[in-house]
């Protein structure tokens, strides 16, 4: 939430802090960035200290807000989001931990996609507070709003902690060489991958979609319509879709048809000109890849065991890094949307590789530390 405070109010934004647009778009482009360069180390500290860092995570988160109502300047606005950037990857990277250590076997994956839809609905609640508290541009109530809801979240949080893990044995310990060992294993390795083209494309279409849309005569409001209706579906299919589709064991067949109904999705997008389409289509990709994350993390998870925080955080960077990649690309040829769709339906069909490899290695809940270094079990 404390991530998006800003962006849907960039214009009120400017003028309260008397600058640019550009310049206030930085409030929240550092997420990304400091994500890509903490977040492994915020995953190994995770699977060492995993309370400690998590509680840490819930503080800065806090502490950021706070520094945020140190002053009506662009600068003080900056150096508390920089603080929430780097609490992002200790929160983010320990979904799956927090599921594995303290639910049960058989609601690990449930916790996890409770855990992944509570990141989309954080994101709704940033996208609606600004516009209905601080649309006139006086900023200082909806930053009180966000730093009482971040003490709270803390709070409880530190009540919940004081509950002891069911196993202690995998929650402040971290293996010698636990990187190493997550990186060798070519199943994550293909995960990685995976989640760096399905992220990736959900960042570009979240980033650019108003502007691909703008000459298909999709106003503003419309498609910010559209990115709000995407998040929804997909909050919907994440809380309930993945661990009805774990106990059939089809959590592969699921990743695969995510790659091809974005893809289709996608060439979709280039092909219609009618706003109906448009909504189905965005619906579609919303549904998939939004619900498709907590599979892929409960699939980390059950693959590296103890390791969990560190190979979590891979996945988390992989799909930030394509994030920032495929953003980018787009935003060379967004003056082209039907090009823009074509490539985001790519990425998407690409994915089926990564996918596919990870399909061949053992299957999920033999975990890398099981498997000598680097070592594969091939099953046909």
């Amino acid at each position: 939430m404390l991530w998006l405070t800003f962006a849907p109010i960039t214009t009120a934004s400017a003028h309260h802090f008397h600058v640019s647009e550009d310049t206030v778009g930085w409030l929240s482009e550092v997420f990304p960035l400091l994500y890509v360069l903490l977040s492994i180390p915020a995953g190994m500290a995770l699977d060492r200290w995993f309370r400690r860092t998590l509680l840490t995570g819930a503080a800065l988160t806090a502490a950021g807000g706070v520094i945020r109502l140190g002053g009506s300047t662009f600068a003080w606005a900056l150096a508390g989001q920089v603080v929430v950037a780097i609490a992002q990857p200790l929160i983010l990277n320990a979904i799956t931990k927090l599921a594995s250590d303290y639910l049960p076997e058989d609601k690990r994956t449930e916790g996890i996609s409770y855990g992944s839809a509570g990141i989309f609905a954080g994101m709704l609640l940033g996208l609606g507070l600004g516009p209905s508290i601080a649309s006139s541009g006086d900023l200082h109530a909806l930053l009180v709003v966000n730093v009482a809801y971040a003490f709270a979240a803390l709070l409880v949080l530190g009540v919940a902690l004081r509950v002891p893990p069911l196993e202690v044995s995998g929650v402040e310990t971290l293996e010698p060489g636990g990187l190493r060992t997550v990186w060798s294993d070519p199943q994550i390795r293909s995960l990685a991958g995976v989640s760096f083209l399905g992220f990736g494309v959900f960042v570009a279409l979240t980033t650019w979609l108003q502007t691909l849309l703008k000459p298909a005569g999709v106003s503003s409001d419309t498609a910010g319509g559209l990115l709000v209706a995407m998040v929804v579906v997909g909050i919907i299919g994440s809380a309930a879709v993945p661990a009805a589709v774990a106990r059939r064991g089809q959590t592969f067949r699921l990743l695969q048809a995510t790659a091809l109904g974005t893809a289709a999705a996608c060439v979709a997008l280039a092909a219609i000109n009618w706003l109906p389409g448009f909504a189905v289509a965005v619906a579609v990709i919303g549904f998939f890849l939004v619900t498709s994350l907590p599979v892929l993390l409960e699939l980390t998870e059950m693959r590296a065991g103890a390791n969990s925080g560190s190979a979590s955080a891979l996945i988390w960077m992989a799909g930030q890094g394509g994030g920032i990649v495929i953003a980018v690309i787009i935003q060379v040829v967004v003056h082209h949307p039907t090009l823009s769709f074509l490539l985001m339906a790519l990425a998407g069909l690409a994915a089926l590789l990564p996918i596919n490899a990870a399909a061949r290695y053992a299957p999920a809940g033999v975990s890398a530390e099981a498997l000598t270094a680097g070592e594969a079990i091939l099953v046909e």
